[in-house]
């Protein structure tokens, strides 16, 4: 399976590649942000990161990557030491725009092959490919729904686990700026395999950021400069099962300052 999605994310890095080089680039957007937190579980309590983040769409297909870079406060991890990183890449590929056909039924708008590559310092690699879909829900500004068979690297390996992972973006409009509430959440799902090998266990991670326009506020130019914070519900952690002898389960939340351009 490694092999298999590390071709399957090849080509998507190739594709965006291609996509940019023959004008066929639809739109992009990319951010900085800042995040202020404590009561983080399994890392140093206490952490500041700097997200970049990079989001497109293209003539066949979709593309997000964000990368983190997370500080301690001046405390060590046991094991990547006072700061370290991670990131995930995932392309999506649409059949719809592929096959110059509307798959739309229902909710679904279109019907996706979506992949993530996840990476790090330390034992963090991982490499996911299912289903996607993109759901027409009223009121939200984008909802896509993504389903992941999920091959994780290292200690912590664990094959023929599934991921399901809703990402959704909702708009509030409040005085003469918005609210703006999006995120996403990975249910990673258990099965006899990892349980008999007691390596990856099932876990639930929930994250939204619930963000305030004030660039909009301050009519310094509409969905650039947002503060705000993010939530961070992690049962189980890495998946790693949570015991009265060591905690996993992660329930924070960090003060936010974000900037698009």
């Amino acid at each position: 399976m490694r092999i298999t999605n590390s071709l399957m994310l090849a080509g998507g890095l190739l594709a965006a590649s291609t996509a940019t080089a023959g004008d066929l680039l639809q739109w992009q957007n990319n951010s900085l942000t800042y995040l202020y937190g404590k009561d983080f579980t399994v890392n140093p309590q206490i952490q500041q990161t700097f997200t970049f983040e990079h989001a497109d769409a293209w003539k066949y297909g979709d593309n997000f990557l964000f990368i983190d870079k997370i500080f301690y406060n001046g405390k060590k991890d046991g094991n990547v030491g006072p700061n370290t990183y991670y990131g995930e890449f995932t392309p999506r590929l649409s059949f719809g725009k592929i096959f110059d056909q509307k798959l739309e039924f229902g909710p679904v708008k279109d019907v996706l092959l979506a992949m993530t590559y996840e990476f790090g310092e330390g034992d963090n690699e991982s490499y996911l490919i299912g289903p996607g879909f993109d759901l027409a829900i009223p009121g939200f500004d984008y909802f896509q729904l993504n389903f992941y068979q999920r091959h994780t690297e290292g200690s912590r390996a664990g094959d023929n686990v599934w991921q399901i992972t809703p990402v959704w973006s909702y708009t509030i409009p409040v005085g003469k700026s918005d609210i703006l509430i999006d995120g996403y959440m990975d249910w990673v799902v258990d099965n006899d395999e990892t349980r008999r090998r007691g390596t990856y266990h099932s876990n639930l991670h929930f994250n939204p950021q619930i963000k305030y326009d004030l660039g909009k506020a301050l009519n310094l130019g509409e969905k650039q400069l947002y503060v705000g914070f993010e939530y961070d519900y992690w049962k189980d952690k890495y998946g790693i099962k949570d015991s009265d002898a060591f905690d996993t389960d992660q329930n924070t939340a960090s003060l936010l300052v974000k900037v698009h351009f």
